[in-house]
């Protein structure tokens, strides 16, 4: 066979693989894209425009070829205040900025600064945002509809479970049926599916299975109401779009968004690179990127999108190897709403709401916190801890701003020698990597260069004799690039105090 036959072979071996892990990606992406956007507070079509744009164009210009793009439920609770206080139409001019914000960030090139946000911030803003989303998204298994707080959710829980007439179904009582029947069946599929089914989503079952009892019980639940045509769901611009972002408060918001949106697309983008072997993240890119699908999302007034883990675990599992996969999963979006919006009008919103509990909880990692308590002591625990409950009790950017507040006070102990020196030096067997200073997020940019640089292939030794300290921020990031080395079969050794080894230990094993 010749070179030509081969590669033509190969890229059609490629091609069958992006086009089936694309029609996963779509199974999963199409109820979580309705299922956010109800959680918004916003009709579900919004969520669906967001996983359009989100595919065609975002796919298309990425720096995360693997990523997949779509409304995330870290910002559901963000837009669903900033409607309840401002209404659906400032959301468009906001995202609009919030889109123009990345964009010039990503120009900037200022992506490797979100990587540097603390972890304990990030993953106890994201187990806050879960425990909402939990907690608003039980009145929906009722039939109701959400709370204009997390505390007041708490608050009206026990009446909907006290209200409830095992002799009398009514809409609560059936609704609540569904979404237990939509839970249950997510749950049990994903603990005993069959190996040659392993990708078929268990959300997607969970929703079939609840649509068909209610239409066949013809239960009289709340359904999602979707458009006829998609194109009606776009709102266009009107005179004067931008002239409501005179008010502080929305300017606030865009800036929120824009940073939220931003640390989440490029936490899962880290994620997602530890999953495959492939191209490696750009993150600049990719900030432009998800800049230019928020803008034009702000424009046709659908919601935030960012990268979002889920879907994007999804598209590696299924094998796919190029950014067609997330292209065409938008394609896939787009057919489906634009030629069967009947079959949406028959789902549940309670069926909704029950993969949205299942998603929400999941964000809720206490193995995380368990984890910064056992490598790292009390202080990355506490932020943690603090950003989770201020993210609940108050709102989103009081937790995350307090965290990031907290997260300096380990820049104390370092403070003799805030400066990191990176020495390397080519050794015989080795490409040695001599540190010196502190490694803390103040220097993670320029630590992280220097470490993606290494050329593959060649072992390398970790000097660590003169760093006289590491914040768990950097600790995480050479953990997590030694296993990624490690993983792809090539040597790391550390030599150093045994205080540092040990800190970074479980990532040499």
């Amino acid at each position: 066979m010749t070179a030509a036959a081969l590669k033509t072979g190969a890229q059609g071996g490629t091609l069958l693989r992006d086009f089936t892990a694309s029609i996963v990606v779509f199974l999963v992406a199409m109820p979580l894209c309705m299922g956010i956007a109800i959680a918004s507070g916003v009709p579900p079509e919004k969520g669906l425009i967001t996983g359009i744009v989100g595919g065609l164009v975002v796919g298309f210009l990425a720096g995360s070829p693997l990523q997949v793009s779509g409304p995330a439920a870290g910002l559901a609770v963000i837009v669903f205040e900033f409607v309840r206080e401002h209404g659906l139409p400032a959301l468009g001019p906001v995202l609009a900025l919030a889109g123009i914000l990345q964009f010039v960030a990503g120009m900037a090139r200022t992506g490797g600064f979100f990587r540097a946000i603390s972890p304990a911030v990030v993953h106890g803003m994201l187990a806050g945002i879960g425990a909402l989303i939990v907690i608003g998204q039980f009145h929906i298994l009722f039939d109701s509809k959400p709370l204009s707080s997390g505390l007041e959710n708490i608050a009206a829980m026990p009446g909907r479970v006290l209200g409830l007439s095992p002799f009398n179904l009514q809409s609560a009582e059936l609704a609540l049926l569904l979404g237990l029947v939509t839970i249950g069946t997510m749950l049990a599929w994903e603990t005993w599916r069959p190996v040659r089914l392993r990708l078929v989503p268990g959300a997607l079952l969970g929703v079939v299975a609840a649509t068909l009892i209610a239409w066949a019980g013809q239960f009289d639940v709340a359904r999602i109401d979707v458009p006829a045509s998609i194109v009606a769901a776009v709102d266009v611009p009107g005179q004067g779009f931008f002239a409501s972002l005179t008010q502080p408060a929305l300017l606030v918001t865009a800036l929120a968004i824009a940073f939220i949106a931003s640390a989440e697309t490029l936490l899962s983008a880290a994620a997602v690179d530890r999953m495959h072997d492939g191209v490696r993240t750009d993150y600049n890119k990719e900030l432009r990127a998800q800049g230019v699908g928020n803008l034009l999302c702000g424009l046709a007034g659908a919601l935030p999108m960012t990268g979002v883990i889920v879907r994007s675990s999804a598209n590696v599992q299924a094998g796919a190897k190029t950014r067609i996969s997330a292209i065409l999963h938008g394609a896939w979006i787009l057919g489906f709403v634009a030629l069967l919006p009947g079959l949406l009008r028959e789902v549940p919103m309670a069926a909704l709401g029950g993969i949205l509990v299942v998603t929400g909880w999941r964000l809720v990692s206490l193995a995380h916190v368990r984890h910064l308590f056992a490598h790292y002591g009390y202080l990355p625990a506490a932020i943690w801890a603090v950003t989770f409950i201020l993210v609940v009790t108050t709102d989103l950017l009081t937790g995350v701003l307090v965290g990031l507040g907290l997260s300096l006070i380990e820049l104390i102990q370092h403070r003799s020698e805030l400066r990191l020196k990176v020495d390397e030096h080519e050794d015989e067997d080795a490409i040695r990597l001599r540190l010196r200073g502190s490694a803390t997020f103040v220097s993670l940019t320029g630590l992280t260069e220097r470490l993606e640089r290494l050329p593959a292939g060649r072992a390398v030794h970790l000097d660590l004799e003169h760093l006289r300290g590491i914040d768990h921020t950097s600790a995480e990031l050479v953990r997590e690039w030694i296993s990624r080395r490690k993983g792809g079969g090539e040597r790391v050794v550390m030599t150093g105090p045994d205080m540092l080894l040990a800190r970074l230990a479980p990532a040499a094993h």
